[in-house]
Protein backbone atom coordinates (compact mmCIF):
# COMPACT_ATOMS: atom_id res chain seq x y z
CA UNK A 1 0.00 0.00 0.00
CA UNK A 2 1.55 3.23 -1.10
CA UNK A 3 0.90 6.45 -2.91
CA UNK A 4 3.97 5.72 -5.00
CA UNK A 5 4.06 1.95 -5.22
CA UNK A 6 2.05 1.53 -8.38
CA UNK A 7 4.17 4.07 -10.21
CA UNK A 8 7.18 1.89 -9.22
CA UNK A 9 9.86 4.05 -8.29
CA UNK A 10 18.46 -10.38 29.40
CA UNK A 11 17.53 -10.30 28.56
CA UNK A 12 20.40 -8.26 28.23
CA UNK A 13 20.12 -10.19 31.40
CA UNK A 14 18.81 -8.35 34.44
CA UNK A 15 18.91 -11.02 37.09
CA UNK A 16 16.65 -9.93 39.92
CA UNK A 17 15.25 -6.92 38.07
CA UNK A 18 12.47 -8.96 36.58
CA UNK A 19 10.11 -9.14 39.53
CA UNK A 20 7.68 -6.94 37.70
CA UNK A 21 7.88 -9.17 34.63
CA UNK A 22 5.98 -11.97 36.33
CA UNK A 23 2.68 -10.21 35.94
CA UNK A 24 1.62 -10.86 32.38
CA UNK A 25 0.27 -7.70 30.84
CA UNK A 26 -3.27 -7.68 29.45
CA UNK A 27 -3.53 -8.61 25.82
CA UNK A 28 -4.16 -6.14 23.02
CA UNK A 29 -7.79 -4.92 22.84
CA UNK A 30 -10.44 -7.43 21.79
CA UNK A 31 -7.89 -9.66 20.08
CA UNK A 32 -5.94 -10.05 23.28
CA UNK A 33 -8.97 -11.30 25.16
CA UNK A 34 -10.03 -13.56 22.30
CA UNK A 35 -6.68 -15.20 21.61
CA UNK A 36 -4.75 -15.30 24.86
CA UNK A 37 -5.50 -17.63 27.76
CA UNK A 38 -6.67 -16.20 31.04
CA UNK A 39 -3.81 -14.73 33.00
CA UNK A 40 -3.04 -15.34 36.65
CA UNK A 41 -3.06 -12.41 39.04
CA UNK A 42 0.24 -10.51 39.29
CA UNK A 43 2.71 -12.66 41.19
CA UNK A 44 6.23 -11.92 42.34
CA UNK A 45 8.81 -14.19 40.74
CA UNK A 46 9.91 -15.52 44.09
CA UNK A 47 6.38 -16.74 44.80
CA UNK A 48 5.87 -18.61 41.52
CA UNK A 49 5.95 -22.38 41.90
CA UNK A 50 8.24 -24.25 39.52
CA UNK A 51 5.83 -25.48 36.81
CA UNK A 52 5.77 -29.08 35.69
CA UNK A 53 6.91 -28.17 32.17
CA UNK A 54 9.96 -26.26 33.44
CA UNK A 55 13.41 -27.65 32.82
CA UNK A 56 14.65 -29.62 35.87
CA UNK A 57 17.61 -28.19 37.79
CA UNK A 58 20.08 -30.43 35.96
CA UNK A 59 18.97 -29.30 32.52
CA UNK A 60 20.96 -26.55 30.78
CA UNK A 61 19.10 -24.62 28.11
CA UNK A 62 21.08 -22.18 26.00
CA UNK A 63 20.50 -19.60 23.32
CA UNK A 64 23.11 -17.56 21.55
CA UNK A 65 22.58 -14.07 20.16
CA UNK A 66 25.87 -14.13 18.24
CA UNK A 67 23.98 -14.09 14.96
CA UNK A 68 22.08 -11.06 16.28
CA UNK A 69 19.04 -12.24 14.32
CA UNK A 70 19.50 -9.75 11.48
CA UNK A 71 16.34 -8.04 10.37
CA UNK A 72 14.66 -10.36 7.91
CA UNK A 73 13.21 -8.76 4.80
CA UNK A 74 11.57 -10.67 1.98
CA UNK A 75 10.27 -9.51 -1.35
CA UNK A 76 6.54 -8.91 -1.49
CA UNK A 77 5.32 -11.91 -3.51
CA UNK A 78 2.30 -10.15 -5.06
CA UNK A 79 4.63 -7.53 -6.47
CA UNK A 80 6.80 -10.01 -8.34
CA UNK A 81 4.26 -10.71 -11.10
CA UNK A 82 2.98 -7.16 -11.67
CA UNK A 83 4.67 -6.73 -15.04
CA UNK A 84 3.25 -10.05 -16.26
CA UNK A 85 -0.24 -9.14 -15.03
CA UNK A 86 -0.17 -5.71 -16.65
CA UNK A 87 1.05 -7.12 -19.93
CA UNK A 88 -1.69 -9.75 -20.13
CA UNK A 89 -4.41 -7.38 -18.90
CA UNK A 90 -3.50 -4.88 -21.60
CA UNK A 91 -5.24 -7.14 -24.12
CA UNK A 92 -8.52 -7.01 -22.20
CA UNK A 93 -9.84 -3.61 -23.25
CA UNK A 94 -13.43 -3.91 -22.10
CA UNK A 95 -13.59 -2.79 -18.45
CA UNK A 96 -17.14 -3.03 -17.21
CA UNK A 97 -18.86 -3.81 -13.92
CA UNK A 98 -20.03 -7.26 -14.97
CA UNK A 99 -22.50 -9.34 -12.97
CA UNK A 100 -22.77 -10.18 -9.29
CA UNK A 101 -20.94 -13.32 -8.23
CA UNK A 102 -23.36 -16.29 -8.03
CA UNK A 103 -23.94 -17.92 -4.65
CA UNK A 104 -26.61 -20.42 -5.72
CA UNK A 105 -25.93 -23.79 -4.19
CA UNK A 106 -23.46 -22.23 -1.77
CA UNK A 107 -25.56 -21.10 1.19
CA UNK A 108 -22.44 -20.94 3.40
CA UNK A 109 -20.81 -18.37 1.08
CA UNK A 110 -21.76 -14.72 1.22
CA UNK A 111 -19.93 -11.49 0.52
CA UNK A 112 -19.95 -8.11 2.25
CA UNK A 113 -17.55 -6.60 -0.29
CA UNK A 114 -19.09 -5.74 -3.70
CA UNK A 115 -18.01 -8.85 -5.61
CA UNK A 116 -18.62 -8.93 -9.34
CA UNK A 117 -17.62 -11.17 -12.24
CA UNK A 118 -16.13 -9.69 -15.42
CA UNK A 119 -13.29 -10.43 -17.80
CA UNK A 120 -10.63 -8.97 -15.53
CA UNK A 121 -11.81 -10.94 -12.49
CA UNK A 122 -11.94 -14.09 -14.64
CA UNK A 123 -8.36 -13.41 -15.71
CA UNK A 124 -7.21 -13.43 -12.08
CA UNK A 125 -9.29 -16.49 -11.22
CA UNK A 126 -7.42 -18.34 -13.96
CA UNK A 127 -4.10 -16.68 -13.05
CA UNK A 128 -4.28 -17.88 -9.44
CA UNK A 129 -5.31 -21.42 -10.44
CA UNK A 130 -2.60 -21.91 -13.07
CA UNK A 131 0.70 -20.01 -13.20
CA UNK A 132 0.36 -18.70 -9.63
CA UNK A 133 -1.12 -21.81 -8.07
CA UNK A 134 1.87 -22.53 -5.79
CA UNK A 135 2.06 -18.92 -4.66
CA UNK A 136 -1.66 -18.68 -3.95
CA UNK A 137 -1.47 -21.95 -2.01
CA UNK A 138 1.17 -20.40 0.27
CA UNK A 139 -1.09 -17.39 0.81
CA UNK A 140 -4.02 -19.62 1.76
CA UNK A 141 -1.82 -21.54 4.17
CA UNK A 142 -0.55 -18.37 5.89
CA UNK A 143 -4.02 -16.83 5.99
CA UNK A 144 -5.17 -19.20 8.73
CA UNK A 145 -2.79 -17.53 11.18
CA UNK A 146 -4.16 -14.01 10.76
CA UNK A 147 -7.68 -14.14 9.24
CA UNK A 148 -9.58 -14.76 12.51
CA UNK A 149 -7.99 -11.75 14.17
CA UNK A 150 -8.37 -9.45 11.17
CA UNK A 151 -12.03 -10.37 10.68
CA UNK A 152 -12.81 -9.73 14.33
CA UNK A 153 -11.20 -6.29 14.16
CA UNK A 154 -13.03 -5.43 10.92
CA UNK A 155 -16.35 -6.55 12.34
CA UNK A 156 -15.79 -4.51 15.50
CA UNK A 157 -15.07 -1.46 13.34
CA UNK A 158 -18.17 -2.00 11.20
CA UNK A 159 -16.21 -2.64 8.00
CA UNK A 160 -16.71 -5.48 5.48
CA UNK A 161 -15.00 -8.61 6.79
CA UNK A 162 -14.02 -9.51 3.21
CA UNK A 163 -11.38 -6.77 3.50
CA UNK A 164 -9.46 -9.33 5.56
CA UNK A 165 -8.24 -10.69 2.20
CA UNK A 166 -6.59 -7.40 1.24
CA UNK A 167 -3.23 -8.44 2.83
CA UNK A 168 -3.37 -11.52 0.58
CA UNK A 169 -2.80 -9.42 -2.55
CA UNK A 170 -0.55 -6.94 -0.72
CA UNK A 171 1.93 -9.27 0.98
CA UNK A 172 0.55 -12.81 0.98
CA UNK A 173 0.18 -12.33 4.78
CA UNK A 174 3.95 -12.11 5.09
CA UNK A 175 5.05 -9.95 8.05
CA UNK A 176 8.55 -9.41 6.65
CA UNK A 177 7.46 -8.43 3.13
CA UNK A 178 9.07 -5.27 1.72
CA UNK A 179 8.17 -3.76 -1.62
CA UNK A 180 10.59 -2.09 -4.01
CA UNK A 181 9.01 1.24 -3.05
CA UNK A 182 9.64 0.71 0.69
CA UNK A 183 6.20 -0.48 1.79
CA UNK A 184 6.41 -3.04 4.59
CA UNK A 185 4.44 -5.57 6.58
CA UNK A 186 1.26 -7.54 5.87
CA UNK A 187 -0.69 -4.41 4.92
CA UNK A 188 2.28 -2.87 3.03
CA UNK A 189 2.32 0.55 4.65
CA UNK A 190 4.69 3.23 3.47
CA UNK A 191 6.64 4.77 6.34
CA UNK A 192 4.91 8.17 6.22
CA UNK A 193 1.40 6.71 6.09
CA UNK A 194 2.24 4.27 8.88
CA UNK A 195 3.36 7.07 11.18
CA UNK A 196 0.29 9.11 10.30
CA UNK A 197 -1.89 6.25 11.56
CA UNK A 198 0.07 5.76 14.78
CA UNK A 199 2.61 3.08 13.88
CA UNK A 200 6.12 3.43 15.29
CA UNK A 201 8.93 3.07 12.75
CA UNK A 202 12.49 3.63 14.00
CA UNK A 203 15.82 1.83 14.22
CA UNK A 204 14.54 -0.60 16.87
CA UNK A 205 10.86 -1.09 16.03
CA UNK A 206 8.85 -1.30 12.82
CA UNK A 207 5.22 -1.71 13.81
CA UNK A 208 4.21 -2.09 10.17
CA UNK A 209 5.25 -5.71 10.77
CA UNK A 210 3.10 -6.10 13.87
CA UNK A 211 -0.01 -7.93 12.57
CA UNK A 212 -2.30 -6.46 15.23
CA UNK A 213 -1.16 -2.84 15.25
CA UNK A 214 -0.86 -2.69 11.47
CA UNK A 215 -4.37 -4.12 11.17
CA UNK A 216 -5.67 -1.37 13.45
CA UNK A 217 -3.92 1.23 11.30
CA UNK A 218 -5.20 -0.29 8.03
CA UNK A 219 -8.76 -0.31 9.35
CA UNK A 220 -8.49 3.36 10.29
CA UNK A 221 -7.14 4.20 6.84
CA UNK A 222 -9.72 2.15 4.94
CA UNK A 223 -12.53 3.65 6.99
CA UNK A 224 -11.30 7.14 6.14
CA UNK A 225 -11.08 6.28 2.43
CA UNK A 226 -14.60 4.87 2.34
CA UNK A 227 -15.96 7.93 4.12
CA UNK A 228 -14.45 10.08 1.36
CA UNK A 229 -15.31 8.03 -1.73
CA UNK A 230 -18.46 6.18 -0.59
CA UNK A 231 -17.36 3.18 -2.65
CA UNK A 232 -15.34 0.17 -1.54
CA UNK A 233 -13.96 -0.30 -5.04
CA UNK A 234 -12.59 3.25 -5.01
CA UNK A 235 -11.48 2.95 -1.38
CA UNK A 236 -9.25 -0.06 -2.05
CA UNK A 237 -8.00 1.50 -5.30
CA UNK A 238 -7.03 4.57 -3.27
CA UNK A 239 -5.41 2.29 -0.67
CA UNK A 240 -3.14 1.12 -3.46
CA UNK A 241 -2.59 4.31 -5.43
CA UNK A 242 -3.22 7.05 -2.88
CA UNK A 243 -6.37 9.05 -2.29
CA UNK A 244 -4.95 12.14 -3.98
CA UNK A 245 -4.52 10.34 -7.26
CA UNK A 246 -8.00 8.78 -7.17
CA UNK A 247 -9.53 12.11 -6.18
CA UNK A 248 -7.87 13.73 -9.19
CA UNK A 249 -9.11 11.04 -11.60
CA UNK A 250 -12.67 11.33 -10.32
CA UNK A 251 -12.63 15.07 -11.07
CA UNK A 252 -11.11 14.50 -14.51
CA UNK A 253 -13.58 11.77 -15.51
CA UNK A 254 -16.64 13.16 -13.76
CA UNK A 255 -17.70 9.85 -12.20
CA UNK A 256 -17.17 7.98 -8.96
CA UNK A 257 -17.83 4.56 -10.48
CA UNK A 258 -14.60 2.56 -10.44
CA UNK A 259 -15.39 0.52 -13.56
CA UNK A 260 -16.10 3.68 -15.58
CA UNK A 261 -12.85 5.20 -14.33
CA UNK A 262 -11.09 2.01 -15.42
CA UNK A 263 -12.22 2.49 -19.03
CA UNK A 264 -9.63 4.11 -21.24
CA UNK A 265 -6.42 5.51 -19.77
CA UNK A 266 -7.73 7.51 -16.85
CA UNK A 267 -6.21 5.04 -14.41
CA UNK A 268 -2.96 3.19 -14.90
CA UNK A 269 -3.16 -0.55 -15.41
CA UNK A 270 -1.21 -1.04 -12.18
CA UNK A 271 -4.06 0.62 -10.29
CA UNK A 272 -6.92 -0.83 -12.33
CA UNK A 273 -5.75 -4.41 -11.76
CA UNK A 274 -5.93 -4.04 -7.99
CA UNK A 275 -9.73 -4.28 -7.61
CA UNK A 276 -10.34 -7.36 -9.83
CA UNK A 277 -7.34 -9.04 -8.23
CA UNK A 278 -8.83 -8.55 -4.76
CA UNK A 279 -12.23 -9.81 -5.92
CA UNK A 280 -10.69 -12.96 -7.38
CA UNK A 281 -8.74 -13.57 -4.14
CA UNK A 282 -11.96 -13.21 -2.12
CA UNK A 283 -13.84 -15.62 -4.40
CA UNK A 284 -11.20 -18.35 -4.16
CA UNK A 285 -10.34 -17.91 -0.48
CA UNK A 286 -13.98 -18.07 0.62
CA UNK A 287 -14.74 -21.14 -1.50
CA UNK A 288 -11.39 -22.88 -2.12
CA UNK A 289 -12.90 -26.26 -3.03
CA UNK A 290 -14.77 -24.79 -5.98
CA UNK A 291 -11.49 -23.49 -7.43
CA UNK A 292 -9.34 -26.55 -6.81
CA UNK A 293 -7.77 -25.65 -3.46
CA UNK A 294 -9.80 -28.03 -1.28
CA UNK A 295 -6.87 -29.78 0.43
CA UNK A 296 -4.75 -26.77 1.32
CA UNK A 297 -3.81 -26.90 5.04
CA UNK A 298 -3.94 -23.62 6.93
CA UNK A 299 -1.83 -22.46 9.85
CA UNK A 300 -3.26 -22.34 13.35
CA UNK A 301 -4.70 -18.97 14.42
CA UNK A 302 -2.27 -16.64 16.12
CA UNK A 303 -2.35 -16.88 19.92
CA UNK A 304 0.04 -15.53 22.51
CA UNK A 305 0.48 -14.16 26.00
CA UNK A 306 2.14 -10.87 26.83
CA UNK A 307 4.81 -10.18 29.43
CA UNK A 308 6.34 -6.81 30.16
CA UNK A 309 10.13 -6.76 30.02
CA UNK A 310 12.73 -4.02 30.52
CA UNK A 311 14.53 -2.16 27.74
CA UNK A 312 17.39 -3.88 25.91
CA UNK A 313 15.82 -7.30 26.51
CA UNK A 314 17.26 -9.89 24.14
CA UNK A 315 14.84 -12.35 22.56
CA UNK A 316 17.53 -15.00 23.01
CA UNK A 317 17.31 -14.62 26.81
CA UNK A 318 13.52 -14.82 26.84
CA UNK A 319 13.64 -17.86 24.54
CA UNK A 320 15.75 -19.69 27.13
CA UNK A 321 13.34 -18.75 29.91
CA UNK A 322 10.34 -19.93 27.83
CA UNK A 323 12.11 -23.07 26.58
CA UNK A 324 11.36 -22.27 22.94
CA UNK A 325 13.63 -21.64 19.99
CA UNK A 326 14.50 -18.03 19.24
CA UNK A 327 12.80 -18.16 15.85
CA UNK A 328 9.46 -18.98 17.47
CA UNK A 329 9.78 -15.93 19.69
CA UNK A 330 10.98 -13.80 16.80
CA UNK A 331 7.96 -14.77 14.70
CA UNK A 332 5.72 -13.43 17.46
CA UNK A 333 7.64 -10.16 17.63
CA UNK A 334 8.63 -9.35 14.06
CA UNK A 335 8.27 -5.65 14.83
CA UNK A 336 11.58 -5.82 16.75
CA UNK A 337 14.16 -5.04 14.09
CA UNK A 338 17.21 -6.04 16.17
CA UNK A 339 15.61 -8.88 18.17
CA UNK A 340 15.96 -6.73 21.29
CA UNK A 341 13.37 -4.55 23.00
CA UNK A 342 13.79 -0.82 22.42
CA UNK A 343 15.75 1.24 24.96
CA UNK A 344 13.16 4.03 24.90
CA UNK A 345 10.43 2.15 26.81
CA UNK A 346 10.79 1.29 30.49
CA UNK A 347 8.48 -1.71 30.08
CA UNK A 348 7.91 -3.32 26.68
CA UNK A 349 4.98 -5.70 26.02
CA UNK A 350 6.61 -8.80 24.55
CA UNK A 351 4.60 -11.63 23.01
CA UNK A 352 5.46 -15.16 24.09
CA UNK A 353 3.73 -18.50 23.36
CA UNK A 354 0.35 -18.57 25.06
CA UNK A 355 1.21 -21.46 27.39
CA UNK A 356 4.60 -20.15 28.60
CA UNK A 357 3.70 -17.32 30.99
CA UNK A 358 4.27 -19.27 34.20
CA UNK A 359 7.39 -20.89 32.81
CA UNK A 360 8.82 -17.50 31.85
CA UNK A 361 8.15 -16.09 35.31
CA UNK A 362 9.78 -19.08 37.00
CA UNK A 363 12.79 -19.43 34.74
CA UNK A 364 13.78 -15.85 34.05
CA UNK A 365 15.74 -15.36 37.31
CA UNK A 366 17.78 -18.46 36.41
CA UNK A 367 18.90 -17.15 33.02
CA UNK A 368 22.58 -16.24 33.00
CA UNK A 369 24.41 -14.24 30.34
CA UNK A 370 27.99 -15.11 29.38
CA UNK A 371 29.87 -12.61 27.21
CA UNK A 372 32.63 -13.81 24.89
CA UNK A 373 34.44 -12.78 21.73
CA UNK A 374 34.14 -14.66 18.47
CA UNK A 375 35.41 -14.08 14.97
CA UNK A 376 33.91 -14.02 11.50
CA UNK A 377 35.76 -13.79 8.21
CA UNK A 378 35.77 -10.85 5.82
CA UNK A 379 37.23 -11.36 2.34
CA UNK A 380 38.84 -8.14 1.15
CA UNK A 381 37.40 -6.82 -2.12
CA UNK A 382 39.10 -4.56 -4.64
CA UNK A 383 37.48 -1.39 -3.28
CA UNK A 384 37.92 -2.19 0.40
CA UNK A 385 39.98 0.03 2.66
CA UNK A 386 40.82 -0.48 6.30
CA UNK A 387 38.65 2.49 7.26
CA UNK A 388 35.69 1.20 5.27
CA UNK A 389 35.93 -2.25 6.84
CA UNK A 390 36.17 -0.73 10.32
CA UNK A 391 33.07 1.37 9.69
CA UNK A 392 31.18 -1.64 8.41
CA UNK A 393 31.92 -3.72 11.50
CA UNK A 394 32.06 -0.85 14.02
CA UNK A 395 35.71 -1.51 14.93
CA UNK A 396 38.67 0.74 15.49
CA UNK A 397 41.77 0.32 13.34
CA UNK A 398 44.01 -0.85 16.18
CA UNK A 399 41.63 -3.66 17.14
CA UNK A 400 41.35 -4.90 13.56
CA UNK A 401 45.13 -4.84 13.03
CA UNK A 402 45.84 -6.69 16.29
CA UNK A 403 43.15 -9.29 15.61
CA UNK A 404 44.94 -10.15 12.35
CA UNK A 405 48.56 -9.68 13.50
CA UNK A 406 49.01 -6.89 10.98
CA UNK A 407 51.67 -4.20 11.41
CA UNK A 408 50.67 -2.12 8.40
CA UNK A 409 47.21 -1.04 7.23
CA UNK A 410 47.75 -2.33 3.70
CA UNK A 411 45.25 -4.79 2.25
CA UNK A 412 45.24 -7.18 -0.70
CA UNK A 413 42.12 -8.24 -2.65
CA UNK A 414 41.18 -11.76 -1.60
CA UNK A 415 42.86 -11.38 1.78
CA UNK A 416 40.86 -12.97 4.60
CA UNK A 417 40.46 -10.87 7.75
CA UNK A 418 39.25 -12.11 11.11
CA UNK A 419 36.56 -9.75 12.42
CA UNK A 420 36.07 -9.91 16.21
CA UNK A 421 32.59 -9.44 17.61
CA UNK A 422 30.99 -9.82 20.99
CA UNK A 423 28.44 -12.54 21.57
CA UNK A 424 26.29 -13.36 24.55
CA UNK A 425 25.17 -16.88 25.39
CA UNK A 426 22.17 -17.21 27.67
CA UNK A 427 22.01 -20.28 29.87
CA UNK A 428 19.37 -21.59 32.24
CA UNK A 429 21.34 -22.45 35.35
CA UNK A 430 20.58 -25.05 37.98
CA UNK A 431 20.02 -23.93 41.56
CA UNK A 432 23.51 -25.12 42.47
CA UNK A 433 25.05 -23.10 39.67
CA UNK A 434 23.07 -20.02 40.65
CA UNK A 435 24.68 -20.12 44.08
CA UNK A 436 28.18 -20.20 42.62
CA UNK A 437 27.86 -18.04 39.52
CA UNK A 438 29.98 -15.00 38.74
CA UNK A 439 29.19 -11.77 37.00
CA UNK A 440 25.90 -9.94 37.29
CA UNK A 441 23.89 -10.25 40.49
CA UNK A 442 20.48 -9.38 41.83
CA UNK A 443 19.60 -5.72 41.60
CA UNK A 444 19.79 -4.94 45.31
CA UNK A 445 21.77 -2.44 47.33
CA UNK A 446 24.24 -5.02 48.63
CA UNK A 447 25.32 -5.87 45.07
CA UNK A 448 25.66 -2.27 43.92
CA UNK A 449 28.89 -0.78 42.69
CA UNK A 450 28.89 2.84 41.53
CA UNK A 451 31.32 3.55 38.73
CA UNK A 452 32.21 7.15 37.92
CA UNK A 453 32.92 7.50 34.21
CA UNK A 454 36.36 8.89 33.41
CA UNK A 455 37.25 11.01 30.42
CA UNK A 456 37.59 8.86 27.31
CA UNK A 457 35.83 5.81 28.74
CA UNK A 458 33.18 4.08 26.63
CA UNK A 459 30.37 1.74 27.57
CA UNK A 460 32.03 -0.98 25.53
CA UNK A 461 35.23 -0.66 27.57
CA UNK A 462 33.31 -0.85 30.83
CA UNK A 463 31.41 -3.89 29.59
CA UNK A 464 34.68 -5.65 28.83
CA UNK A 465 36.24 -4.63 32.15
CA UNK A 466 33.35 -5.93 34.21
CA UNK A 467 32.40 -8.79 31.87
CA UNK A 468 28.89 -7.44 31.44
CA UNK A 469 27.04 -6.91 28.20
CA UNK A 470 26.72 -3.20 27.28
CA UNK A 471 22.95 -3.51 27.01
CA UNK A 472 22.79 -4.78 30.60
CA UNK A 473 24.59 -1.67 31.88
CA UNK A 474 22.34 0.46 29.71
CA UNK A 475 19.22 -1.14 31.14
CA UNK A 476 20.42 -0.78 34.74
CA UNK A 477 20.98 2.92 34.18
CA UNK A 478 18.17 3.86 31.83
CA UNK A 479 20.53 4.67 28.96
CA UNK A 480 18.81 5.06 25.61
CA UNK A 481 22.01 5.24 23.56
CA UNK A 482 24.92 2.82 23.95
CA UNK A 483 27.32 5.41 22.55
CA UNK A 484 26.57 8.27 24.91
CA UNK A 485 28.09 8.36 28.37
CA UNK A 486 29.93 11.36 29.76
CA UNK A 487 32.85 11.95 32.08
CA UNK A 488 31.67 12.30 35.67
CA UNK A 489 28.49 10.32 35.08
CA UNK A 490 27.78 7.66 37.70
CA UNK A 491 26.78 4.23 36.47
CA UNK A 492 25.16 1.61 38.70
CA UNK A 493 26.60 -1.89 38.34
CA UNK A 494 25.24 -4.93 40.16
CA UNK A 495 28.03 -7.47 40.62
CA UNK A 496 28.60 -10.59 42.64
CA UNK A 497 31.34 -10.63 45.28
CA UNK A 498 34.00 -12.23 43.08
CA UNK A 499 33.53 -9.86 40.18
CA UNK A 500 33.42 -6.85 42.51
CA UNK A 501 36.73 -7.88 44.10
CA UNK A 502 38.34 -8.37 40.71
CA UNK A 503 37.08 -4.96 39.62
CA UNK A 504 38.52 -3.36 42.75
CA UNK A 505 41.92 -4.86 41.91
CA UNK A 506 41.84 -3.27 38.45
CA UNK A 507 43.39 0.24 38.69
CA UNK A 508 41.48 1.49 35.66
CA UNK A 509 38.14 0.63 37.18
CA UNK A 510 38.26 3.38 39.82
CA UNK A 511 34.82 2.71 41.28
CA UNK A 512 33.51 4.50 44.31
CA UNK A 513 34.51 2.32 47.25
CA UNK A 514 31.49 0.54 48.73
CA UNK A 515 31.42 -1.48 51.94
CA UNK A 516 28.50 -3.63 52.96
CA UNK A 517 26.90 -2.59 56.23
CA UNK A 518 25.12 -4.71 58.81
CA UNK A 519 22.07 -2.54 58.21
CA UNK A 520 21.51 -4.39 54.92
CA UNK A 521 19.50 -6.99 56.76
CA UNK A 522 17.45 -4.31 58.49
CA UNK A 523 16.72 -1.73 55.84
CA UNK A 524 18.19 -2.52 52.40
CA UNK A 525 20.88 0.19 52.70
CA UNK A 526 24.63 0.15 52.35
CA UNK A 527 27.22 2.44 53.89
CA UNK A 528 29.50 4.19 51.39
CA UNK A 529 32.78 6.00 51.87
CA UNK A 530 32.71 9.06 49.65
CA UNK A 531 35.29 9.36 46.85
CA UNK A 532 38.57 11.09 47.75
CA UNK A 533 37.62 14.21 45.82
CA UNK A 534 34.30 14.62 47.63
CA UNK A 535 34.18 18.09 49.08
CA UNK A 536 32.95 17.22 52.57
CA UNK A 537 33.91 13.54 52.94
CA UNK A 538 30.65 13.18 54.85
CA UNK A 539 29.44 9.67 55.52
CA UNK A 540 26.26 8.92 53.66
CA UNK A 541 24.18 5.88 53.06
CA UNK A 542 22.91 4.56 49.79
CA UNK A 543 19.29 3.55 50.12
CA UNK A 544 16.24 2.80 48.03
CA UNK A 545 13.02 4.71 48.59
CA UNK A 546 9.76 3.18 47.36
CA UNK A 547 7.45 5.85 45.98
CA UNK A 548 4.06 6.09 47.71
CA UNK A 549 0.83 7.63 46.52
CA UNK A 550 1.01 11.41 46.77
CA UNK A 551 4.83 11.53 46.68
CA UNK A 552 6.60 14.01 44.44
CA UNK A 553 10.29 14.51 43.78
CA UNK A 554 10.07 17.74 45.77
CA UNK A 555 8.52 16.12 48.87
CA UNK A 556 11.02 13.24 48.80
CA UNK A 557 13.95 15.61 48.33
CA UNK A 558 12.74 17.79 51.22
CA UNK A 559 12.33 14.76 53.49
CA UNK A 560 15.94 13.65 52.99
CA UNK A 561 17.56 17.08 52.67
CA UNK A 562 18.27 16.59 48.97
CA UNK A 563 17.37 18.41 45.78
CA UNK A 564 15.06 17.10 43.02
CA UNK A 565 17.96 17.56 40.56
CA UNK A 566 20.12 15.13 42.58
CA UNK A 567 17.37 12.50 42.61
CA UNK A 568 16.86 12.91 38.87
CA UNK A 569 20.60 12.53 38.23
CA UNK A 570 21.05 9.45 40.43
CA UNK A 571 18.07 7.72 38.80
CA UNK A 572 18.51 8.93 35.20
CA UNK A 573 15.07 10.57 35.20
CA UNK A 574 14.17 12.78 32.25
CA UNK A 575 11.50 14.69 34.15
CA UNK A 576 9.64 15.00 37.43
CA UNK A 577 7.09 12.25 36.87
CA UNK A 578 7.35 9.36 39.35
CA UNK A 579 4.86 6.58 39.93
CA UNK A 580 3.78 4.78 43.10
CA UNK A 581 5.72 1.55 43.57
CA UNK A 582 8.87 2.80 41.80
CA UNK A 583 12.17 2.51 43.72
CA UNK A 584 14.44 5.54 43.77
CA UNK A 585 18.14 5.40 44.58
CA UNK A 586 19.05 8.02 47.21
CA UNK A 587 22.37 9.07 48.80
CA UNK A 588 21.24 10.17 52.22
CA UNK A 589 23.19 11.58 55.16
CA UNK A 590 23.15 9.20 58.13
CA UNK A 591 21.33 11.75 60.25
CA UNK A 592 18.53 12.02 57.69
CA UNK A 593 17.83 8.29 57.40
CA UNK A 594 14.65 6.84 58.82
CA UNK A 595 15.55 4.42 61.60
Amino acid sequence: MSTDKTSRPYIPLLVGLLTFCAACAPQHAAFRQATAPAQSPPTALAAVAFPTEAAPPSTILTADDSTELPEETTAAEPEQTVSQEVKELAGIDNWEEGTAAPTAGQPEVSYDFPVTINRQVEFYLNFFQTSQRDTFTRWLTRSGRYLPMIKRELQAAGLPMDLAYLPMIESGYNLTAYSSAGAAGPWQFMRSTARHYGLVVNQYVDERRDPIKSTDAAIAYLKKLYEEFDSWHLAVAAYNAGEGRIRQKIRAKGTNNFWKLAQGRTLSLETKRYVPKLIAAILIAKNPAQYGFADVPTEEPLTFAVVEVPPWTSLAAVAVACNVDVETLHNLNRQLRKAVTPPTQSAYPLKIPADRSALFASNMPRVHASVSTRFKTHVVSRNDTLARICRRYNLNTTTLLKANNLRRPSLTPGQRLQIPYQTTTYTLLSEKEIAGRRGTAAVTAENLLLHTVRRGETLSQLATRYNIRPQVIASWNGLKNLNQIRAGQQLALYLDDTTRKLAAETPAAAPERLTAASSLQRGDTVAIARADNDVDHAQKRLTYYQVRGGDTLWTIAKKYNLTPAEIRRWNNLDGDIIRPGARLLLKVATTDLDV
